[in-house]
Parts: C-alpha cells; structure tokens; sequence
C-alpha cells in the first residue's frame, strides 16, 4: 500500500478509504470481521471521475483535435484493455485484498479486478482530497499513455459507430442477450443489432467489453466485402 501511494503521489489522510478501495467483494465475504466495506461504491464514483480526469488531460494535451477524435482517445484510455495497463503500471494487484477463490485463481492479474481497483482508488482520493488531488493522481498515471497509440485504436464501438453510419445508414445498438457465473465473476454476453436486426454477438467480463467484442466482430464482417474506413 506505500508503494502504491507513492506511485499515486498521494498520501490518504483516511486510510480505511484506501483498504475499502483496495478489498474485493470476496475479500469482505471471507474476512467481513476486518473488511467493512468492499470497493463497489467506490468504483462507481471513480469511474465517473476518470472519466472527467481523462478528458481534461485530452482537451489540455490535443488543442487541435476535434470532438471526435478527442472521443475515439478518451474511449481508448478508459476502455477495459487501458485502464488494466494504467493499474498494472502503478502495481496495484500485488496492493488488492482478495478473497481464498480469487487469489487462487489468479485475481490479481485479472483485468476486470485491477481495472475496478484502480477506478476505486481514484474515486477513494476524491474523497480524501478533493478534485485537485485526484486529478493530480490521474495525471500521473493517464498522462504518459496519452500519446501512446491511435485514437480510437482499440475503440471498435466508435469505429462501428462510424462505419454504420457512412455505408449502412444506421447506428448500432447493444443488447444483453445473456449473461454466465457468479456476480463476482460475471461474464455478459450482448448483441450489436442494426437497423433492428442482429449482426454479432461478443462476451466480456463487463458490458462494455462485451460490446466492444460484439462491434469488433461487426467490423470484421462488414470489412470483408467492402474497403476499410479510413
């Protein structure tokens, strides 16, 4: 945990806000003597404020993009894949309380988890320290990977969006067709549907994974007859 607040460049007046932001439901199951709280509420604030954080680093970083590219950046940065490179870089798994299940089964690698933990962290830092802190921490982590791929590289559903619209003349919408496994390790399936019809299917441990999964495989099969957008 000092390691990892060292990498934040925050030092937590509140520390119970840390262990909550840091303990897994399965944590608190197992240890509910020791573990009050888990991170879910924490990670629903932080989400929200990396959100902001992120698209404050991109409109200061990039005064000449536009909207759309702008959209396409921020949606790489705070996608499942970015913001598992953002927890792995500062070491935020080895920092987790996990429950037996989890550690055995390798949760401190898992995406979904570090990704959840980290949101917590930063929703935990607003908290203690305000906007200032937590956007401080955020610039910290977000700023060296602002300019590190395409915008909109990993972002399919943008990309869907935006292929949909020129050569199908319709936006795409995302449906919950099924979901698999325990709450703690949940698995959702959805569906990208156009123009009222259902194009592909993709599963992901979050609904947003899910639905970059299902606009990817929508991509690959619109592109195979016609020219790649550019």
């Amino acid at each position: 945990m000092l390691r990892l607040c060292e990498r934040l460049g925050y030092s937590f007046t509140d520390k119970g806000l840390l262990l909550d932001a840091l303990t897994h439901r399965s944590f608190k199951n197992e240890r509910p003597d020791v573990a009050l709280a888990d991170n879910e509420r924490l990670e629903f604030l932080g989400d929200a404020v990396v959100g902001l954080m992120v698209a404050s680093l991109l409109y200061a970083q990039f005064p000449d993009s536009d909207e759309g590219e702008l959209t396409r950046r921020r949606a790489d940065l705070v996608s499942e894949r970015g913001l598992f490179e953002a927890a792995e870089s500062i070491g935020i798994g080895d920092a987790m309380r996990l429950g037996k299940g989890e550690e055995k089964s390798g949760g401190r690698s898992k995406s979904r988890l570090l990704e959840n933990a980290l949101e917590a962290c930063l929703g935990a830092i607003y908290l203690d320290g305000g906007a200032d802190a937590a956007f401080e921490a955020a610039r910290r982590i977000f700023e060296p990977r602002l300019h590190t791929s395409a915008p909109g590289l990993r972002d399919a559903k943008s990309r869907a969006q935006e292929w949909a619209q020129a050569h199908l003349g319709g936006t795409p919408s995302y449906r919950i067709v099924g979901t698999e496994g325990p709450d703690h390790d949940r698995e959702f399936t959805v569906a990208l549907e156009l123009n009222e019809e259902e194009v592909a299917t993709g599963t992901g441990r979050s609904k947003l994974a899910a639905e970059q999964a299902a606009a990817q495989t929508a991509l690959n099969l619109w592109v195979q007859t016609e020219d790649p957008p550019p």
